[in-house]
């Protein structure tokens, strides 16, 4: 068993949004998505065969569905997206990071 920080070892370099997976078994992953400005490109959809929620620990970002239902998160704000919803990230805070947990589960 080892003890972490959801807020340790935070990455210098964010070129690109970070993805790291905290844990996976049988049906259940846990991850950990670190943002700075990053947005889904227009033309990109998350369709997954998971439900995912997602809870921002730091920072804002903005969502939205393909029925063109926006969620506005901040700090402590979390969003349950059932399986094959279409979705998309629409901005994340440009000045300070965004750090979110992601939980997909079948």
């Amino acid at each position: 068993m080892k003890l972490s920080n959801i807020l340790d070892s935070l990455p210098e370099n964010l070129e690109k949004e970070v993805f790291e997976t905290i844990l996976s078994f049988q049906n259940i992953k846990i991850e950990r998505i670190i943002s700075k400005g990053h947005v889904t490109p227009d033309s990109q959809w998350y369709d997954q065969n998971e439900h995912e929620w997602v809870i921002i620990i730091e920072g804002k970002a903005s969502l939205m569905l393909e029925d063109g239902s926006e969620y506005i998160l901040s700090k402590g704000s979390y969003l349950n997206i059932p399986a094959h919803t279409k979705h998309r990230v629409t901005w994340t805070d440009p000045n300070n990071l965004t750090i979110w947990l992601a939980i997909f589960y079948k």
